[in-house]
């Protein structure tokens, strides 16, 4: 047995060039995971990249609906997750059978689903997005459509603010960004009162109109390296102030709230990378094809909208 966490790391490297395997890391993951993987980002990005790769093998760590996004997108590929358990509570406010339940009470709509989501939810969605181009899809749809967004009601209520459009909300949120409030982000403006806000758009209203950015995770690393400022308010989970350190080294970052911690994201450690990669078949996550082909179709009309 490896006897520190460094010998631990290359047993892991070695384990995943013997089985042609690329590690994923979300941005959220604790700090040694991110530094261990090939690659770092957020949800769909990863997806992407991974499937860009000629890896047999997709760890991912993150949570469950991001393995499934892999699997969707790689069906070609085996995608494990290295703790089963590491699901979202945000994807598990909405099912599919909700869905379609809701759609035949509201009659002719357009279902808008965020890609923190079931698998089966996107499959029964008209198009998906991103927190990044939440908007831009919005935007993309005929005015003549009836909207309904789902599952995040703050990610819903942010693009309705910014298209104008009358959005219906499913009622989900992520219990991580919803529990951060706007008296959280002025105590740390009082006690640094020079420093950028950045907020993630699944946060509340209240936090959004106190931000001087509302990004996605990666947009909140391309903020920090384009800013002039040299201090910043961070409105994310916490995972990610460890990127941020290491890419703007003369810059400080701070948190808007220390209880801004998933703790679904922080259930992946380095030995359970190493047992799956020890043993890839217990901890696979794949995606029927029946589920698969119309949950790529939503993801694929997402990727054909052009950015603002």
């Amino acid at each position: 047995m490896p006897h520190d966490e460094g010998e631990l790391a290359q047993e892991i490297r070695r384990l995943a060039k013997q089985k042609n395997a690329v590690i994923l890391a979300h941005n959220y993951q604790r700090p040694e995971v991110q530094d261990l993987a090939d690659i770092t980002g957020d949800s769909l990005g990863l997806s992407m990249d991974a499937a860009a790769t000629d890896a047999d093998l997709i760890v991912f760590c993150g949570v469950l609906f991001m393995a499934e996004s892999a699997s969707i997108l790689s069906p070609e590929k085996k995608v494990v997750l290295p703790r089963l358990e590491a699901g979202c509570p945000m994807a598990d406010m909405i099912t599919a059978q909700a869905l379609e339940n809701k759609r035949r009470e509201l009659g002719e709509v357009r279902v808008v689903t965020y890609v923190n989501s079931p698998a089966e939810a996107k499959a029964v969605s008209d198009i998906c997005c991103t927190s990044a181009n939440a908007v831009s899809v919005v935007r993309s749809l005929p005015e003549s459509d009836r909207i309904l967004f789902t599952p995040d009601r703050n990610l819903a209520d942010y693009a309705a603010r910014m298209t104008g459009r009358e959005i219906l909300r499913w009622n989900g949120y992520c219990p991580t960004h919803d529990l951060l409030t706007s008296e959280d982000v002025l105590a740390a403006k009082r006690e640094h009162p020079d420093a950028a806000v950045m907020a993630h758009p699944e946060c509340r209203r209240e936090v959004l109109e106190l931000a001087d950015a509302v990004r996605s995770t990666s947009g909140m690393l391309a903020y920090a390296r384009q800013s002039d400022a040299r201090e910043f308010i961070v409105g994310t989970e916490l995972g990610l102030i460890h990127k941020l350190r290491q890419e703007n080294p003369g810059k400080a970052f701070v948190p808007a709230s220390l209880n801004m911690i998933c703790p679904t994201m922080k259930f992946i450690g380095l030995r359970d990378i190493k047992r799956a990669l020890l043993e890839p078949d217990g901890f696979e996550v794949r995606v029927p094809e029946r589920i698969r082909v119309p949950a790529k179709r939503a993801l694929d009309r997402m990727l054909a909208v052009p950015r603002d």
